[in-house]
């Protein structure tokens, strides 16, 4: 994985990363994944999850991501979190996440559908 030191280096990560996503203003996307950035956040580590994130979208040459930041929630002991949202699961809050975590999320929640329950803070349920 590649050592995140800067500001600058999550920006090229995501730049790079940029052709393995469809980022689309219009919302034509299964999936929306939100890594929680707030200060809290990114000393928790949340630049190392935004970058397992990206890296492992790229990888597996995944489309219909859109990928976000967002700022604090106000539960900074789960730190560092992330929110995925699709029209079959509504909305899945994990906290407490490591680089390997997120991979895992990807794998068994982006990819085939199975939230991972132990990781679970919060769930919305689509309707």
């Amino acid at each position: 994985m590649t050592k995140i030191r800067s500001i600058d280096d999550l920006r090229k990560i995501r730049d790079d990363s940029q052709s393995a996503m469809e980022l689309r203003a219009d919302g034509d996307f299964s999936t929306k994944v939100t890594v929680h950035m707030g200060t809290c956040g990114i000393a928790a580590g949340a630049r190392d999850i935004m970058a397992a994130l990206l890296e492992e979208i790229e990888k597996r040459g995944l489309k219909g991501i859109a990928v976000s930041q967002s700022g604090c929630l106000g539960l900074c002991d789960a730190e560092p979190m992330a929110t995925v949202a699709t029209a079959k699961d509504g909305v899945i809050r994990y906290g407490h996440l490591t680089p390997e975590k997120m991979r895992e999320i990807v794998d068994k929640h982006i990819i085939h559908g199975q939230s991972i329950t132990e990781y679970v803070l919060h769930s919305k349920r689509g309707e």
